[in-house]
């Protein structure tokens, strides 16, 4: 686990009324502002109400390294500056969090289908190296909740890229032919090892959005649905 404070958020604890029920985070949503305002509120309060880095996340592979409060578009976030809170928002792509206990380095990255496929982790991997000086093997990755291969339904043009990728983490869905499963959370785990990564510095909630009720899933509730964070950031003041 990691040794900063950090947290993935459920749809618990909030005040939004249905269909976002209760911690949506999201403004993008037709969502009351102020609801998603008080929601934010008691997320920050638990870190401290702390300066934030965030991102206008385009479901891509861009990664910044930032060391002032801010917003970015992208993907993506690095730093090395204590007191920084990094966030991302998901609902069902994959919100991953990394640190470095050496180099004293933490990251937030959103990784949908587009952004695994385009190497976002890798990105960061070697931007984290260049950047910092981060060696992988002493790097510690934690992936939240996200959208399971039991669940993920995509057309061959999705799975052509993945091969092409070689990243052939899906199979066909017997029961509709012609569309695949794609495990996205697999292709992760298998691109941290590639990239230097231990095994035993992985760690997956294990949790699918689509089934797990606990976690918004835009595919689940036809995009009228909430949207979490994940949020990392290291000890200190800004």
């Amino acid at each position: 686990m990691l040794q900063v404070p950090h947290g993935f958020t459920t749809r618990a604890g909030g005040v939004s009324p249905p269909p976002y029920d209760s911690l949506n985070l999201g403004l993008s949503t037709a969502d009351d502002p102020r609801n998603v305002l008080e929601n934010r509120r008691r997320v920050l309060a638990l870190f401290g109400h702390p300066p934030q880095a965030a991102l206008r996340q385009v479901h891509g592979s861009q990664v910044h390294p930032v060391e002032t409060p801010g917003e970015w578009e992208g993907d993506g976030l690095l730093t090395s500056t204590p007191g920084l809170l990094l966030r991302v928002s998901a609902a069902d792509c994959y919100p991953v969090l990394l640190h470095d206990p050496v180099r004293g380095v933490v990251g937030a990255l959103h990784a949908g289908w587009r952004g695994v496929v385009q190497g976002i982790l890798p990105r960061a991997l070697e931007l984290a190296r260049a950047r910092y000086g981060v060696d992988p093997a002493h790097l510690r990755v934690a992936v939240g909740p996200g959208i399971g291969g039991c669940c993920y339904w995509v057309g061959p043009e999705v799975a052509e890229r993945f091969e092409a990728a070689s990243l052939p983490f899906y199979r066909p869905d017997p029961e509709q032919p012609g569309r695949y499963r794609l495990d996205l959370e697999a292709a992760l785990r298998f691109q941290a090892l590639q990239g230097g990564v231990r095994p035993e510095h992985y760690w997956t909630l294990g949790s699918c959005t689509y089934t797990d009720d606990r976690f918004f899933s835009h595919r689940r509730d036809g995009g009228r649905t909430g949207r979490m964070w994940a949020l990392i950031m290291l000890p200190g003041r800004l």
